[in-house]
């Protein structure tokens, strides 16, 4: 049988298909080319199976120069003599025997690709638990980072109170080894030293930071998540805490011996005629003053709920700007800090207040004000925000609806169908209400409603 030639597979193809036959191993198989009208040209290796069968086994398509994914005459030649040669071994079902060898490669190669996956998987948990490893301290960094930077202080008061109460217990510690009692640990120091409530919010933000390390398979789960907040520190009791016409008169006679600075004084007064409360009052800007029109702006950003509040100054407290302003002036704040680089800190005038509210017993404290009993009155211990409940309570006594109480501080309703459809802005109501406060405050403080050279 002749020989199979380049020039036989590149002839013009003819109205029907073309043969060509080449034997491979004489008794064992052919090597046979086929030249089809359409002018395809393809090698088959032709052979007998077990059966007797003649079977016609395709192995590849022709092409002289060998172009990727194609076979040169040589090359098809070859791979006929080597299933010829295991045809003569004794495999007769070649085609069966070729897919049963695919079939395999297959099933080693998928085993293969899942062993991959399967220690890719466990090198990434391994990476995982490595994470896990970082110290409360590193998550604490990453935590503020990615979501205390969102506050409106960038996170500053957390970190003020992480750095004094959680990191000391904690922040050495692996996120993976932290346990309940490492938490319970933190609170309970807070709870001895009497700071009920500062101990309930360490424990609300350490449960925030904790969440967080779960949302991002930091962790597995949360460590305080089987601690009650209730059990820290008992009940949350609402303060109620009013000051009564009495009280506020001896106020404004204690205010002026006090010690106190007189930015810090008129804004007692302020938060009082106004409502506020005390970080908006610190917070604010002169941009957002105007005192000969009588108006403030609390710029969305500056108030707890996301929203602007415009208040209508009364004369009372347009004179408590005027004395901050003599001292400030200079300034974009009204509360400037030392170096004028921002307002002050939101806690300066409360601690302020509460140094001079030591009760009988206590001590004065070290670097502190020497005159600890200064402020204090017959209701009890006061704070800058029971002074924006007293303004609203005054201003309900005067005959002021409670909802324009409510305007006057700033609260969203909590009735949705209210908000959706009351769009009254009651901003006449508001500006009278903050009047009435205010004169009623003029005439219980008539001592101290003068404007004062600093």
């Amino acid at each position: 049988m002749a020989k199979i030639t380049d020039r036989q597979m590149t002839a013009k193809p003819v109205s029907s298909d073309k043969w060509l036959s080449d034997v491979a191993i004489w008794g064992h198989g052919s090597l046979v080319a086929r030249i089809t009208p359409s002018g395809e040209r393809l090698f088959y290796f032709r052979y007998s199976n077990s059966n007797g069968e003649r079977v016609t086994y395709p192995i590849g398509t022709y092409s002289r120069d060998g172009l990727e994914g194609t076979m040169t005459l040589a090359e098809a030649g070859q791979r006929a003599k080597e299933l010829a040669g295991l045809h003569k071994a004794g495999t007769r079902d070649i085609r069966e025997h070729l897919a049963a060898e695919e079939a395999s490669r297959i099933a080693a190669r998928d085993a293969e690709i899942a062993r991959l996956a399967s220690e890719k998987v466990a090198i990434e948990a391994e990476q995982a638990r490595q994470v896990a490893r970082k110290s409360v301290r590193e998550l604490f960094e990453h935590w503020a980072k990615v979501d205390l930077i969102n506050r409106k202080d960038k996170g500053a008061e957390v970190r003020r109170m992480f750095e004094k109460d959680v990191l000391p217990f904690l922040g050495n510690l692996a996120v993976a080894d932290v346990k309940k009692g490492h938490i319970t640990e933190v609170t309970d120091s807070m709870l001895a030293r009497g700071v009920n409530r500062a101990a309930k919010i360490a424990f609300s933000l350490m449960r925030q930071m904790f969440r967080f390390a779960v949302d991002r398979d930091l962790i597995e789960y949360d460590p305080s998540a089987s601690i009650r907040k209730a059990k820290i520190g008992g009940k949350d009791v609402e303060r109620d805490r009013v000051l009564s016409d009495e009280e506020i008169r001896t106020l404004a006679k204690l205010t002026p011996d006090a010690g106190l600075l007189p930015s810090t004084e008129a804004a007692i007064w302020i938060a009082l005629s106004t409502c506020c409360r005390i970080g908006e009052l610190l917070g604010a800007r002169w941009e957002h003053l105007n005192l000969k029109q009588s108006t403030w702006l609390i710029p969305a950003e500056n108030s707890k709920n996301g929203k602007p509040h415009n208040i209508m100054l009364s004369s009372f407290s347009v004179q408590q700007f005027e004395r901050v302003q003599r001292l400030n002036r200079t300034s974009a704040w009204c509360y400037p800090n030392t170096d004028d680089s921002g307002p002050v800190c939101s806690k300066t005038v409360t601690k302020q207040l509460g140094d001079r509210q030591r009760q009988p017993g206590q001590g004065v404290m070290t670097n502190r004000s020497a005159k600890a009993k200064a402020l204090l009155l017959t209701g009890g211990k006061w704070t800058p925000h029971d002074l924006r409940r007293t303004g609203a309570t005054i201003m309900t006594a005067l005959g002021v609806l409670p909802e324009v109480a409510e305007r006057c501080l700033n609260h969203t309703e909590e009735n949705k169908v209210k908000r959706i459809y009351q769009r009254h802005s009651y901003t006449k109501e508001m500006a009278d209400a903050w009047y009435r406060l205010g004169d009623h405050l003029g005439q219980l403080t008539s001592v101290n409603t003068e404007p004062q050279s600093m």
